[in-house]
């Protein structure tokens, strides 16, 4: 049986992992520190036979019993408001806690996999943006205690992989939703969908002229699992290259939940991507992987989610 490690694992992304593997014959071990994460997300493994939750930061040393598999490495602040407001600690995951994971694959002989992000590109000169593109990133900005901890966990990820030969994945994530993200997370549906369906006005920041591609979880999820068992140690982007701007997401949420909520602009913050779009055709000719739910179908999936938790 194998057995896997995903740290992160009881925020949005990593419980989706979580019952992916758990799905697919994994025993699971499922790391999180709960400063962004919530028990919540993996209450319903609570119990399985093949599931554990060990509460660690994995910025501190990592010890854990018995074989390991894969260490899939998701622990980090992920959204503005995360990062902006625990700068030291998105760092120190990035850095220390991946060089943790690393040397616990290492010491396992597992295979790991490193969740980086679209934000490695910055404000990107290039579009869209494939993986051969350096990226245009201010590394004192506000932003760069997240765009540079994952650049960091990237190089640190290839000089594993070059120098001690381990077997080393590096993804990509462009933008995802879906269910079981924090309605006060700050990035844009959870925030446009808790002020729809609370009444309240939408903010957009800026002219709302800003682009981004919105992905759908289970499309990359799929992308992660096949990314995971494909024999590709170059970064590879997961995304949906379907590009909107933020003005017309905005537009579409209201539609979607019959809000009468007018939509309000707020300055756009420091450093703000102007455009974001995959370039997925490494993936495509590598994993044979592309999204397979639009956007239209995802945020249907994901309304009633957000409904309940506005109830809540």
């Amino acid at each position: 049986m194998p057995r896997t490690l995903i740290t992160g694992g009881a925020g949005f992304l990593g419980s989706h992992l979580c019952d992916r593997f758990i799905a697919e014959g994994h025993e699971v071990v499922c790391m999180d520190n709960l400063i962004t994460g919530s028990t919540d997300n993996i209450a319903h493994l609570a119990g399985h036979e093949r599931f554990r939750f060990v509460h660690h930061d994995v910025s501190q040393y990592i010890f854990l019993e018995g074989p390991v598999d894969n260490v899939l490495h998701f622990a980090s602040p992920a959204s503005p408001i995360d990062y902006l407001e625990l700068p030291i600690q998105t760092l120190k995951v990035g850095s220390l806690g991946t060089h943790n994971c690393l040397g616990l694959a290492k010491a396992k002989g597992a295979r790991f996999l490193i969740a980086s992000t679209s934000e490695v590109y910055g404000d990107p000169l290039i579009h869209p943006q494939p993986e051969t593109y350096w990226g245009n990133v201010n590394p004192v900005g506000l932003r760069g205690v997240y765009d540079e901890a994952k650049r960091f966990a990237e190089a640190m990820t290839m000089a594993y992989h070059r120098y001690h030969g381990l077997d080393t994945r590096i993804l990509r994530i462009f933008n995802t939703y879906g269910p079981r993200m924090r309605l006060d997370d700050g990035r844009a549906l959870p925030a446009f969908m808790g002020q729809a369906l609370r009444g309240e006005p939408i903010t957009v920041f800026g002219d709302g002229s800003q682009t981004r591609s919105f992905q759908y979880v289970d499309d990359l999820v799929e992308g992660i699992w096949r990314l995971l068992h494909s024999g590709e140690h170059e970064p590879v982007n997961i995304g949906n290259p379907d590009e909107v701007s933020i003005l017309e997401f905005a537009q579409e949420v209201v539609a979607l939940t019959g809000s009468d909520s007018e939509i309000v602009h707020k300055e756009l913050p420091a450093d703000d991507p102007k455009i974001r779009q995959p370039d997925i055709t490494r993936a495509r000719a590598v994993l044979d992987w592309e999204p397979r739910v639009d956007r239209a179908e995802g945020l249907r999936r994901t309304l009633e989610y957000f409904r309940e938790q506005v109830r809540a």
